[in-house]
């Protein structure tokens, strides 16, 4: 499991550029199904072990990853950008990114100004994009470019996977949703040794971080009579009061009632969690005002679709550094199995 984890997470993938952790998974998933891709990137695993005329359930994670763009080059060498999905501006000064050039990627930095040189205002200046640029050493325009950059050109931070096995955590970046995308496949592939009532089939879809734009596409595609959404999410247990976590490190799988865009299927996260308490497996509940995920269009989706979201807790997401917990994917992959493993057509037609 932690080979996998790592060659995803260290993978490069921002939106619309997540070909290294597709071939991961494609790969990965190659011995036991067959794979489809479409222009998107959207990669469809279908497992050899389906036996067809039975009800597929979706199993779904997104391979992209929260980066940057190259917008400008300016005259001094250094480089305007914009996000690629939500970021917190004031923890980029500083860090460490790899930018793509048709040779591979090379390395670069936010830039933040030497206190040295800052005056008083701009000590007390919010951070935004309109001031931060990327350097790579160049120091010109014409030297950026020969360095390989170019506009359009995406960015992903420089943050290299560190696994603490005598703690069990995880360290690195993307782990929303490579995290996600590594319990999904290794459920798929568990399954190959369990009795199903169900087909299966893997989706890992592209684009969540702009806009479920990925899933959107895919839903075309398939048609499910199910889906489980593989999520990695903001751990709340170092930023909340006590009596409000509901995604704490070592806490199991959060299923989640609702979120800014979605409330999850009731009856299905009500088998769900059933399902999860009768084979040991730790949940816990969340109710959340923010956020948002691929099941806000699967839920919608041909004719209406029983959609829920099993979340692995991630320190930091949406920053150059997450910490999770390696028992808390195992849970998720766990939860996954189980689940599955009890659902049938019937149970599928009273959600």
């Amino acid at each position: 499991m932690i080979d996998l984890i790592e060659k995803l997470c260290n993978a490069r993938g921002a939106s619309g550029f997540e070909d290294e952790a597709v071939k991961i998974a494609r790969d990965y998933c190659a011995d036991f199904a067959d794979i489809k891709e479409d222009s998107m990137r959207n990669l469809y695993i279908y497992p050899k072990y389906n036996k067809g005329n039975r009800p597929y359930v979706l199993l779904d994670a997104h391979s992209d990853e929260v980066g940057f763009m190259v917008q400008a080059i300016k005259p001094d060498g250094t480089l305007r950008f914009i996000p690629i999905g939500g970021w917190n501006e004031k923890s980029l000064p500083s860090a460490k990114v790899q930018i793509y050039t048709s040779s591979g990627y090379i390395s670069g930095v936010i830039a933040a100004m030497s206190p040295h040189l800052m005056t008083a205002d701009q000590r007390n200046a919010p951070v935004s994009y309109d001031n931060l640029v990327i350097d790579v050493g160049a120091t010109s325009d014409a030297e950026a470019r020969e360095f390989g950059v170019e506009i359009g050109a995406p960015v992903v931070p420089l943050s290299p996977f560190e696994y603490d096995s005598k703690h069990g955590v995880l360290h690195g970046k993307a782990f929303d949703d490579r995290l996600g995308v590594a319990a999904m496949l290794l459920c798929l592939k568990q399954l190959q040794n369990v009795k199903l009532d169900v087909d299966i089939v893997g989706v890992v879809s592209s684009q969540e971080e702009v806009g479920e734009r990925g899933i959107t596409a895919a839903m075309h595609n398939i048609k499910p009579a199910a889906a489980i959404c593989f999520e990695g999410c903001p751990a709340d247990d170092t930023s909340a009061p006590t009596y409000m976590v509901q995604d704490a490190l070592r806490g199991g799988v959060m299923l989640r009632y609702m979120d800014r865009t979605v409330i999850c299927t009731p009856r299905f996260t009500s088998f769900a969690k059933t399902v999860a308490d009768k084979n040991g497996i730790k949940v816990q509940m969340a109710v959340r005002s923010g956020g948002g995920n691929n099941g806000a269009y699967i839920i919608s989706s041909n004719g209406g679709t029983p959609v829920i979201v099993a979340g692995i807790p991630v320190r930091y997401i949406h920053t150059f550094n997450c910490i999770a917990a390696e028992e808390d994917v195992s849970s998720c992959v766990k939860f996954g199995v189980e689940l599955c493993k009890n659902i049938n057509k019937e149970i599928i037609e009273r959600f």
